[in-house]
């Protein structure tokens, strides 16, 4: 299902404008959607044809994707909270007068940008404690940090896509006649 409006001859002839940066930074999200989904089907398949011809297996596959399946969450949490799809009741958040729709949007973004920023501090600290005491993964013996670094960079993302969100619904509300 599309968003788009049906091509007619008169779209088709009218020049094509670039699209929003809103829409272009998107483009991040999706594609590293796409190359983590194709990681993870390689992985699990060359262990697959491994386990099938030669009766064992890659022990560092789980724990890989165990890694990629948390990077993906994360990437697909940042793209709903970009496009404003993130999990809601939508029996309060739509309903009502567009005033009051509009302050529940902006509250939803805030609070989505304050839970993500705690997330990022509190994971920095994770970070720090698994680089300082040298932990490793228990699968192949990497430092944890390697994987635990993302979580701040994730949640950080996460916190300013929901802040632009956030920013965008006061702009409109502010341009609204009557707000």
């Amino acid at each position: 299902m599309s968003n788009h409006p049906p091509a007619t001859p008169e779209s088709a002839a009218a020049p094509t404008a670039s699209p929003p940066a809103e829409a272009r930074l998107l483009g991040l999200e999706d594609w590293l959607t796409v190359i983590v989904m194709a990681a993870l089907a390689l992985i699990t398949f060359a262990n697959v044809l491994v386990r099938y011809f030669t009766n064992s297996s890659f022990a560092w596959t789980e724990e890989i994707s165990v890694f990629l399946m948390i990077v993906l969450a994360m990437v697909g949490g940042s793209a709903a909270v970009a496009r404003d799809r993130h999990i809601r009741i939508e029996y309060f958040s739509e309903s009502g007068p567009a005033r009051r729709r509009q302050r529940l949007a902006q509250l939803g973004a805030l609070m989505v940008a304050l839970l993500f920023a705690t997330m990022a501090v509190l994971s920095v600290r994770v970070v720090w404690d698994d680089y300082r005491f040298e932990e490793t993964s228990p699968g192949i013996g990497v430092p944890q940090w390697w994987y635990s670094v993302w979580l701040p960079v994730f949640s950080t993302l996460i916190a300013a896509r929901a802040l632009g969100h956030g920013l965008r619904s006061w702009r409109r509300a502010r341009q609204e006649p009557g707000a």
